[in-house]
């Protein structure tokens, strides 16, 4: 099995477009609760999607699926859950819990009309993590490293697939039978300071089976076409895909080496910072 794709739009036309270069998921973020806050002074791209983004992109798609990412449980979540489950939402993400009873309250309020994902991304959701899996009507789990790294105070998001933290994390999930993805990755075949095959290394390492594709995959908003944009997502995923299928031939040593050269390139770019 290859990694399932996301990808973050709410253009029904790039959604199409992504759709046909092999998306598996499009993305809509109707987060916006305290993510300024969190994120303020980062590079990270800000959405705040709506229910009728999710009306228009659902209407364009024929086979991937549509994952919501909504707010934190707040006073509103009943009502913007049922609106986006509604609106057409396949798959519903929780962000920024912190506790089992917040994950109880998420589970009741979409009460088996859409899968369920949890974003884990805060230090006490790792830590209340045992807790969470014992719970019913959790379809899969993401690890948000970007949140999740702040919430550590660490420099560098990706310092977590080194330091034990993403480990420890994927072994309990293992242990629970929990389907589970890790962060985002571009394009193989790039100049990244830390390239995407040692992170898609990491994931076969550690057994996830989702990934979002970040925005350096394929910028829409430094391509002139919908067109352009498609032949472009088409060919680097198509990259991605073959990169994969190499990875599925190797074996355990492989990755272990794979992994000493990660933890080298991070210790590098960390110390740089």
């Amino acid at each position: 099995m290859n990694l399932e794709y996301f990808y973050i739009t709410n253009d029904p036309k790039i959604a199409a477009a992504s759709e046909r270069a092999g998306v598996d998921r499009i993305f809509i973020d109707m987060e916006y609760i305290g993510k300024d806050e969190r994120q303020g002074g980062l590079d990270t791209v800000k959405n705040h999607h709506t229910l009728t983004d999710i009306k228009r992109v659902k209407k364009v798609l024929k086979r991937a699926k549509l994952l919501v990412r909504v707010n934190p449980i707040h006073s509103e979540s009943q009502k913007e859950i049922d609106g986006a489950i509604k609106a057409g939402a396949d798959y519903i993400m929780l962000p920024m819990w912190k506790s089992a009873e917040e994950v109880q309250s998420f589970l009741q309020i979409v009460n088996g009309r859409a899968k369920t994902m949890l974003l884990l991304e805060t230090d006490e959701a790792r830590k209340c993590l045992d807790e969470v899996l014992e719970l019913k009507g959790i379809d899969e789990i993401h690890i948000g490293l970007n949140d999740l790294h702040l919430s550590q105070q660490k420099k560098f998001m990706f310092e977590l697939l080194v330091d034990g933290t993403v480990d420890e994390i994927a072994a309990k999930l293992k242990a629970a039978n929990m389907k589970f993805g890790i962060g985002g990755v571009g394009k193989v075949k790039s100049n990244y300071q830390l390239p995407a095959e040692n992170i898609f290394c990491e994931h076969y390492r550690l057994g996830s089976s989702m990934v979002i594709l970040s925005r350096v995959i394929c910028d829409w908003t430094k391509i002139s076409s919908v067109s352009d944009f498609e032949t472009q997502m088409t060919q680097n995923i198509s990259n991605n895909r073959e990169f994969e299928n190499q990875l599925k031939k190797k074996d355990k040593a492989y990755f272990e080496i794979m992994h000493k050269q990660t933890t080298e390139i991070i210790k590098r770019i960390h110390a740089a910072r």
